[in-house]
Formats: structure tokens, C-alpha cells, sequence
């Protein structure tokens, strides 16, 4: 937000240097993120002088150019050839003298002395447009005959210079977001921290000499929704003149960077950023039925906005209306209709407070925002309507014209209290780490605007006015505290203090980084989606359901209205935008949340049980495994590939690979793959896209997905104990079995009974070939599988062997069915 330094003044008895202001209003909180200068007209008008055009003789050498010899002042007479036709000896002008830079639009030009058709020319007199104060360039401005000659133009025409503060104003300091708001605070520290500067004051505008002049333009209100409304007051002016505002009051606005529109218009926006308070001006003759009715309209309701926009209103949006139609949307926009025009002679002013919730929701459904909103969203101050109704009021009053032609009306069914906290002393210095004096915090917290109501040795009972929206704790009372009174006064003592933190083991940040390096460093390329999405892929699968969506209430797009329930989409939608860009041979992995809706009659009335979220990990490949190269064929990636990369991953993790358990994956997700469980939750599945999903996206090539429960694989994991053993002595021997299956035993069902029953020298079990053809007989496939056995206490003897062999033969035929081909 931008705050004018010289407004700024009109408040405080400040004369510090911006910079200096800027330090101290950041170090109380209110950063001053930049600080410029404000010209009123661009350049200042420097090298700008009043001239007297002593002479004026036509050019010998061109008919409609003239020379005049003209006195700017101490003596200076400066020959200047002038091309106006309505230049003549006597005038006083401005002059541009050599030097000055003379702007138009985004160009400039700086003058230089020269000669023009022969004749010498050191300056040039200038019109309106050539200084920015006007558009004319019929000719020369001939100034006051009075004007002081050689003096500079930009004290005769009044130019202001300004400097600006643009300071960010953080959701909570709803009580900064105007000219007086940062005021206080800056009055605050420097009385409290920055004694050095002198005491200073707070001045408000007075509003003493109010008065009704008539009651000849009576209009009511009645607020019909007082959660959206708390606060309405509101009165008229009758009899005012609408026109352009006055230089200060468009220099003002101009300085922070609001457009002057009219004088009514100008002096609402004015007063809302002197004191926070949004005001709105609707033309009288259109609130029909003299009455204002503060209420919401049917939904799909249209309305045309200020910005001549017709919108369809919802059954939420606050509405100010007359008996026969809205006007306004509250706290958000005005209407086109009731606007202030040129033609409008009498308006009724508007002085509200709005609920920051209500005004927040149809800001972002109509994507509307404006100064009114971005304070009511906030949080305004409701005991401030009246004061700025009356301080617009009188301004309009002063400017316009006008007279004020009825009393002001207050609606306020339920005043809104100031908030009661209780404060003690020592809480004070523990919080902050240092003893603050008694007296310092009671000055700094008057100074704030927070009443002591009581005092006792051990604390204060206070009263926080309503505009301080985010004091209503003895912790936010002592930030208040702490800020003016200032972070850097406290003192860093010789001690420092700790506490001992329990840390998650595994560090899921570390894991996280660990498996993301492994996966880069093996070709993957990390993708990160939006968390919304289409609802249409909800709607049209039959894995998903559409009821277990959390949707989005105001979505910005179709294509947003639902936040994800699983990475496929979002990652196929990358792959897809890759492949439509001749990039087939794509590996991706991406670590994101997603997201359930349980429906209300599966769980309690527990909020939070209706909502779930939980961190998956996706990996997705297609194409070739590598590049295409002269010393290594491509090789096209397949389950197998994606398995054996994504159990590596695992196996960084510690033992968890071990402890899982395969099963056959029952959804149309995939057309063929595995499901993994660990200690019977689910964990990771893995395979082949179906082909219906992928044509979704117009996929024409495989894709293999796995999806892990991150969450899952957080709590289940225990990281292996590194241990240390010597290699063996004694060799390791390796025997063979061909077996002759039903295509439905899986090898992992082998693995499983050599491992349970090869205990203490079988080492490692190992697939090496698969057969399936017409030499067997059909549903029947060929396993060849290695046995590697080794003791570390001997040589294993051919009996130990055999023994170990026979028993696994018996077990395989037993269990699983085998025919051990010899």
C-alpha cells in the first residue's frame, strides 16, 4: 500500500527524513518495502522559470516563427525563437530554459541551445500540454501579469513533490490499511523507542462543526441479514455540483495511484485512505421508495456492475438495495444505475461494516477486488462509520456545494464489543526475554489506542478496540507490546536456552531427498501438478468415485474443480503433452498429496473424519529405457524394468522389501500387474496402464505405472542396522531346477518355500528363464530356477547338497504342484 509522506504529516508533527520514517515504521512492524519520489507533473517542472517577453520581432527568415528576447529574471535576457502564434512583447511566460527536460507521454527531450532558420535560440516558451498541465497546444500560456519573473514555475503553478512509502501491509494489520492507521504507529514508536526525534502528536481531522442543514431528503434503512451487516449509518446531501476535484484533492489521489474521477466520487476514496473506512456515494433520485434495504438476493439474479458488466448473483451475495431493485454489491462494487454521474445532484452516503467473510466469498466468485474489499476482507473498524460519514459529509459539503438534508441514520442492532484481555506483567517479560518497566508498557499500550481498565501489581485488565482485529490474546497484547517497544532493544543475554525435540525417525524430508536422488540419477525426471483437476475424470471412470471428491465451491475452471484422488491423471496429462511434442522415451516420478471425501453418513459428525489426505509417490515410464546409441540397443521398458527400478528404490528405505507381500491387482487401472502389501495395509501397485485410460488421453503407446503409499511406507519401515561380517571360506554352490507350473503360481510363491525351508545355508533364489510354448502342454509354463547354498561354518558335502535339494523338490511338487523336469 502506498502512503503519502506529506499526507502522512497532516496527521503527525513529523519533519524526520523519509528514510528515516521507512526505518522506523519497519522495525514496528510495517515494512517499507520501497520509498519514491511523486512529482504531481512529471519532471517537477525543473529548469522551469517565469519569463518576460520583452520583445517579439517576426523571423526574418520564416513567416510564422517569431523573436523574442525575454528577461528570466537576475538580469538574464535569452534570445528564443518561439513558433506559437499568440506569443507578444509584455507576456509573462513559463520558459523552458538550457537544460531542462520537457516530457510528453513516455518520451522527453532536454533543451539545448541551437539556431532555427539562422536566428539564435537558448530556450523555448512553452504550452500547456509541453509542461503536463493540460492538453492544449493552441499556444503559449500567458500567466498572471503579476507573476514573478524568474521564479520557478513549480512554486507559481503549485506542483507538489512527494514522497512515497509503499509499505506492506500484512492480513493481520487490518488497523494499518490507511494514511491515520499507520500514523498511530509511527506516533507509537517514535514517543516510546525513538525519544530521541521529540514528542510527537496524533491530530485527527475534526468533525466538531457537523451539522444538518435540513431534513428535506429523509431516507431509511433496514438491514434484513445482520450476520453479513452489523453496522449500516448512512445520510444525503442534496443540492451538490458534480465536477472535477480540486488540485490537492487529485494530487492526493493521484500520489498513491487512484485516478480522479469526481469531486464525490474523489472525496469517498479519499477519506477511505485517510481513515480505512469504505464509503459509497448512490445517486438519490434512484433509491426508489427512499429507502435502503440491506439484504441478498434470489440466486441468478443479473446485475451490472460499475464496470457496466452484467453479472448473475448468488444466493450469498449481499446486496444494498432499494424498494425496487439492488444497487450495490456491499463492501465489494457499485451499480452501474445508482452510480454518481454528472447529472446527479443529491446522493445518499454510505458508511458500513460488513462481515470479512461474507465480502471475501463474492469478491472471488464475481473476481472482483477492490480497495473497499481488500479492507472489509480484513477486518474494518465499526465504531469508525459515523466519524467518516461525517468527515465526507463536510467535505462534500466544502467542495460541492451541497447541503446536508437529513439526519444521520445509524442502524446497529448488536454493537459489536471491544474485546477484554488480561495481561500480566510477568507474562510480559517471559514472552519477550527481558524486563520491561511497568510505565513503558502502559504508555505504549495507550498510545496504541487500548484502554487500561484495570490495574494490579501483578497485570492489567485491558480493552482492545474491535479495529484491532488480530489483538485477543495476552500473546497478541504482548507482540503489540514488543513491536513499538522494539525487536532491536532487546538485549541478547550471555545464556542460551534449549529444549530437547523428539525428531521422526525416518526423517521424511530426508527419505523424501534420498529416493528423489536415486531416481534422478537413474533418468527419471521429476513432475510436479497442480493438486486440482478435472472433475470430468472423476465422473467418467469406473475406478474412482465422483461422490468421494472434495470439491472446489467457486473453481476458477471446469478443468480445477476437484482436488486429485490419485496421480494418474495429472501425470499422464504430462506425458501426454511430451509425447505430442516427439519426446516418446519419457521416464517421470512425482511426490504428491491427495485427497478423499468420505460421505457424511460413513463417519461421526467429526468434520475432520470427512476429509482425508495422504502422500503418494507416482512413477511412470514409456518408450525405450535409453536413447538410442551404437554400443547399447534401446531395449523398450516393461514391467519388469519398472519393477526391479522400483524395488531398488525400496530397498534405500531399509528392509521393507522383504517384508512384502505380492497379490494379483483387481481394478481397471491396470491391465495387468501386482498389488504389494506390508503387514496386511496396502502399500504399492504396479503395472500395465489399461488401455481405456490411456486413449483418455490420446496415448497410443504403453505405459507403466507404480504408485506408492508414501504414508504407508513412513510407518512401516524400520532402516536395516548396518552390520558387519567376514566373507566366507568356504565356497558358495549352485544347483538348478527346471519346473513345470501352472501359469498361475508366482515366483514369489517359489521364493518363498525355498526360503522357509532352506534355512541356514540357502543363500539366494533366482529366476533366470520362463518358457511357455507348444512343447508344453497349455496353461503350463517352464520356470528354470538357481539355488546358490554356502555355510560359513564348512564345505557343504554333496549329501548336505542333495539333502537340501530333495527336501525343496518334495515341497515345490507338494505345495505348488510342480513337475521337476529332468
Amino acid at each position: 500500500m502506498k502512503i503519502s509522506y506529506n499526507w502522512l504529516k497532516e496527521y503527525v508533527n513529523v519533519s524526520l527524513p523519509a528514510v528515516e520514517v521507512g526505518r522506523i515504521l519497519t522495525d514496528c512492524g510495517l515494512e517499507v518495502e520501497a520509498i519514491e519520489e511523486y512529482e504531481s507533473v512529471k519532471g517537477g517542472l525543473k529548469g522551469i522559470v517565469i519569463g518576460h517577453v520583452l520583445s517579439a520581432q517576426r523571423h526574418p527568415n520564416a513567416d510564422k516563427l517569431t523573436c523574442c528576447k525575454v528577461d528570466v529574471g537576475e538580469g538574464n535576457v535569452l534570445d528564443i525563437v518561439c513558433g506559437a502564434p499568440n506569443v507578444a512583447a509584455g507576456q509573462r511566460v513559463p520558459v523552458a530554459t538550457i537544460g531542462a527536460v520537457i516530457y510528453h507521454g513516455d518520451e522527453s527531450f532536454a533543451i539545448k541551445a541551437g539556431k532555427l532558420r539562422g536566428e539564435p535560440s537558448n530556450g523555448m516558451i512553452c504550452a500547456e500540454d509541453e509542461l503536463g498541465l493540460g492538453d492544449s497546444h493552441d499556444g503559449i500560456m500567458i500567466l498572471d501579469e503579476n507573476a514573478i519573473v524568474g521564479s520557478a514555475a513549480a512554486d507559481y503553478f503549485g506542483i507538489e513533490l512527494d514522497t512515497l512509502l509503499e509499505v506492506a501491509i500484512t492480513p493481520n494489520r487490518a488497523d494499518a490499511t490507511s494514511h491515520i492507521g499507520v500514523a498511530r504507529d509511527l506516533v507509537a514508536a517514535i514517543n516510546n523507542r525513538e525519544k530521541q526525534h521529540g514528542k510527537v502528536i496524533l491530530s485527527l481531522p475534526s468533525v466538531d462543526q457537523f451539522r444538518v442543514d435540513n431534513n428535506s431528503l429523509p431516507i431509511t434503512v433496514k438491514i434484513e441479514n445482520a450476520e453479513a451487516c452489523a453496522r449500516y449509518t448512512g445520510i444525503t446531501i442534496n443540492g451538490l455540483h458534480v465536477k472535477e476535484s480540486p488540485a490537492w484533492l487529485q494530487d492526493r489521489l493521484k500520489s498513491i495511484g487512484l485516478r480522479p474521477i469526481n469531486n464525490i466520487v474523489d472525496i469517498t476514496n479519499y477519506v477511505l485512505m485517510e481513515t480505512g473506512q469504505p464509503l459509497h456515494a448512490f445517486d438519490a433520485a434512484h433509491v426508489t421508495g427512499n429507502q435502503v434495504i440491506v439484504k441478498k438476493m434470489p440466486a441468478g439474479t443479473k446485475f451490472v456492475t460499475l464496470d457496466n458488466v452484467e453479472r448473475s448473483l448468488s444466493a450469498d451475495d449481499l446486496m444494498i438495495c432499494s424498494v425496487a431493485e439492488p444497487m450495490c454489491i456491499a463492501g465489494v462494487f457499485g451499480g452501474a444505475k445508482s452510480g454518481v454521474s454528472d447529472s446527479t445532484t443529491s446522493v445518499f452516503l454510505e458508511s458500513a461494516y460488513f462481515d470479512g467473510t461474507h465480502v471475501r466469498k463474492t469478491s472471488k466468485l464475481h473476481g472482483l477486488k477492490t480497495d473497499a474489499s481488500f479492507r472489509f476482507e480484513r477486518g474494518a473498524d465499526p465504531n469508525i462509520t459515523v466519524y467518516a460519514l461525517k468527515r465526507a459529509a463536510m467535505l462534500m459539503k466544502e467542495i460541492a456545494g451541497g447541503t446536508i438534508s437529513s439526519e444521520i441514520v445509524d442502524v446497529y442492532p448488536v454493537p459489536v464489543e471491544n474485546f477484554e484481555v488480561e495481561v500480566s506483567y510477568n507474562r510480559i517479560n517471559t514472552l519477550i526475554g527481558q524486563h520491561i518497566d511497568k510505565d513503558t508498557v502502559k504508555d505504549i499500550l495507550t498510545s496504541l489506542a487500548i484502554e487500561i481498565l484495570s490495574e494490579s501489581e501483578d497485570g492489567l485488565q485491558l480493552s482492545v478496540p474491535p479495529f484491532k482485529v488480530d489483538v485477543t490474546r495476552e500473546a497478541d497484547v504482548v507482540e503489540e507490546i514488543l513491536r513499538i517497544y522494539g525487536y532491536n532493544n532487546i538485549d541478547l543475554g550471555d545464556s542460551l536456552h534449549s529444549s530437547l525435540s523428539y525428531s521422526r525417525k525416518p526423517d521424511p524430508e530426508k527419505l523424501q531427498q534420498k529416493l528423489a536422488d536415486y531416481l534422478s540419477n537413474n533418468g527419471f525426471n521429476e513432475i510436479l501438478t497442480n493438486s486440482l483437476t478435472s472433475s470430468a475424470y472423476y465422473e467418467k471412470s469406473e475406478v474412482f468415485s465422483f461422490d468421494e471428491c472434495v470439491k472446489i465451491l467457486n473453481p476458477l475452471s471446469s478443468e480445477l474443480g476437484v482436488m486429485r484422488q490419485t496421480l494418474l491423471f495429472s501425470g499422464l496429462e504430462s506425458i501426454s503433452y511430451n509425447l505430442n511434442r516427439r519426446m516418446p522415451d519419457l521416464k517421470f516420478y512425482e511426490f504428491g498429496n491427495v485427497y478423499n471425501y468420505v460421505p457424511a453418513q460413513a463417519v461421526s459428525n467429526d468434520v475432520t473424519k470427512k476429509y482425508t489426505e495422504h502422500k503418494k509417490l507416482a512413477i511412470y515410464v514409456t518408450g525405450n529405457q535409453q536413447g538410442e546409441s551404437w554400443y547399447m540397443p534401446s531395449g523398450k521398458t516393461d514391467y519388469h524394468f519398472l519393477k526391479s527400478l522400483v524395488f531398488a528404490t525400496l530397498r534405500k528405505t531399509g528392509n521393507s522389501v522383504n517384508k512384502m507381500v505380492a497379490s494379483s491387482i483387481d481394478n481397471l487401472v491396470f491391465a495387468e500387474g501386482e498389488a504389494f502389501s506390508i503387514n496386511n495395509k496396502p502399500l504399492l501397485s504396479i503395472g500395465k496402464l489399461n488401455s481405456s485410460i490411456l486413449k483418455q488421453f490420446d496415448i497410443k503407446q504403453e505405459v507403466f505405472y507404480a504408485e506408492l503409499d508414501w504414508s504407508t511406507l513412513l510407518r512401516e519401515i524400520k532402516p536395516d542396522s548396518v552390520k558387519f561380517s567376514d566373507i566366507s571360506r568356504y565356497p558358495e554352490v549352485r544347483r538348478d531346477l527346471a519346473l513345470l507350473l501352472d501359469k498361475s503360481v508366482k515366483f514369489s510363491e517359489i521364493e518363498a518355500l525355498a526360503n522357509r525351508n532352506g534355512k541356514g545355508i540357502l543363500r539366494a533364489v533366482n529366476l533366470f528363464d520362463v518358457y511357455e510354448g507348444e512343447k508344453i502342454e497349455a496353461g503350463k509354463k517352464s520356470y528354470a530356477v538357481s539355488f546358490t547354498m554356502q555355510d560359513d561354518q564348512k564345505t557343504l558335502t554333496d549329501n548336505d547338497i542333495e539333502k537340501l535339494m530333495k527336501r525343496l523338490t518334495e515341497v515345490f511338487e507338494k505345495e505348488l504342484g510342480a513337475v521337476i523336469r529332468r
